[in-house]
């Protein structure tokens, strides 16, 4: 599974109580659209002693396997998170997107490449639209329904 979202809370190392390995943990807000605008939360587990090198705000891709998480809150009910226990979390950025650039070029040419690549997007092509039948008025549309249900029945006893 893939999610793409924000880093919201900084990358902790933890160790496991059972294998005592060192882990990283963080909170990430999966990015949304459409009609539901409010954000889905992810514990992230990355199982790797190794830091992800992510910062709060940063725009992550996390990829791992989605586990949910129950247990007792304060209060003592019970509660869940969604949790991923992750192998790769990358931070995505726009100047990784214009790797097709020349190397050489300072970052005053990225800025105006990305911003072109952006404005190339959102043109909107004008499209031919779809011949539109008239409408048929209702004496026609009459006539056309009874030489339709009228048939032939001759045919079938001959």
């Amino acid at each position: 599974m893939q999610v793409f979202g924000n880093v919201a809370s900084p990358p902790e190392r933890k160790v496991s109580k059972s294998t005592n390995k060192g882990y990283y943990e963080f909170r990430l807000a999966e990015s949304q659209r459409g009609l539901d605008t409010g954000p889905t939360w992810f514990t992230i587990r990355m199982m790797v002693d190794e830091n992800p090198q992510l910062n709060k705000g940063d725009f992550a891709r996390v990829t791992g396997k989605l586990k949910t998480d129950f247990y007792l809150s304060r209060e003592g009910k019970p509660t869940g998170t969604l949790l991923i226990i992750a192998f790769e979390a990358t931070k995505v950025s726009k100047v990784a997107a214009s790797q097709d650039m020349d190397k050489s070029a300072g970052p005053a040419a990225i800025k105006e490449a990305v911003k072109e690549k952006a404005h190339a997007a959102q043109q909107v092509l004008p499209q031919a639209t779809a011949p539109v039948k008239p409408p048929i008025h209702a004496p026609d549309r009459q006539e056309a329904a009874v030489a339709q249900e009228e048939s032939d029945w001759s045919t079938l006893y001959s």
